[in-house]
């Protein structure tokens, strides 16, 4: 299948990131300026904290247009008012799905309105998003990209991610297979990638337990990883390496052997035993819109 021509860099493109207000997707906002973007679409749902990143992007970047905009990707309508908004400007060249929602408990725990949140924040709204700017983005004729960041999660079962797995294995799902469908289209020139990182240092899985060989990898380690990948149209990566070397396990052993293995040596399935999250205003844990992983 053919692949489209990679990318150097962002410089004079628009770039459209949700969950940009914090965390890599604030990583990933500081990137795309530093490049040279002439446009830089940031959406999250905490005004306060994106309109302060917004104002000093601008002001460090003369050239650069920054627009931000408060969505609640729970929202269908606010998407679409989103976007419309957004397409008044052109398709943006580069979009990067890093929105999303995580609660670390058992599934019987879960209510209603929390399994509803995570799905639409974690899946519905990258493919809605992805849905209602990808024929702008293909109408460009040039490079673009679709980076989604999905989760190691959606690759391994987890004791107090039930909810979280199922949203980011459908999330890999979809976006790889809509990589497929893209590289069958000719004349096409958008790319797809798809990133699964394990646990990172972003305050959204704070309390999680270090798990043999793997690290709690640092933001910007992954935010550099995922860009350079994007911009290649790298379709799938996995990181660390160990994340590899789990799914050769897990595929090969029987699964009682590899129950035992994530259990009691990789220490996979206890990784979320001590998991806090990071609190919000009111000193809750709930979920609510962050970076991803």
């Amino acid at each position: 299948m053919p692949r489209t021509r990679a990318l150097n860099s962002v410089q004079s493109l628009t770039v459209l990131i949700t969950g940009a207000a914090q965390g890599m997707g604030e990583l990933f906002a500081r990137q795309a300026a530093r490049e040279g973007a002439a446009r830089l679409i940031l959406w999250d749902i905490n005004e306060p904290l994106l309109l302060e990143l917004a104002r000093e992007l601008g002001q460090r970047h003369p050239g650069l247009t920054v627009e931000p905009r408060r969505v609640d990707l729970c929202d269908g309508q606010a998407i679409g008012d989103a976007v419309r908004a957004a397409l008044q400007g052109g398709a943006p060249h580069v979009l990067v799905n890093n929105a999303g929602l995580v609660t670390g408990q058992p599934f019987i725990n879960h209510d209603t309105a929390q399994i509803r949140q995570i799905m639409e924040v974690n899946t519905l709204a990258p493919m809605l998003l992805t849905r209602k700017l990808l024929p702008g983005m293909i109408a460009l004729e040039e490079p673009a990209r679709i980076l989604t960041m999905a989760s190691a999660a959606a690759l391994v079962s987890n004791p107090k991610m039930s909810v979280y797995a199922a949203s980011k294995a459908a999330a890999l799902a979809w976006s790889d297979s809509l990589r497929l469908e893209l590289e069958r289209m000719a004349g096409n020139q958008v790319s797809v990638t798809t990133f699964c990182p394990t646990y990172v240092k972003t305050g959204m899985f704070a309390g999680v337990r270090k798990m043999l060989l793997t690290p709690i990898m640092e933001p910007q380690q992954v935010t550099d990883r995922a860009w350079r990948a994007m911009l290649a149209g790298t379709p799938l990566v996995l990181m660390p390496w160990t994340s590899k070397l789990g799914q050769m396990l897990r595929g090969m052993l029987p699964r009682v052997a590899w129950d035992y293995l994530a259990e009691h040596v990789l220490g996979v399935y206890r990784s979320m035993d001590g998991f806090t999250g990071r609190k919000s205003a009111t000193g809750t844990d709930a979920a609510r819109p962050e970076d991803v992983r």
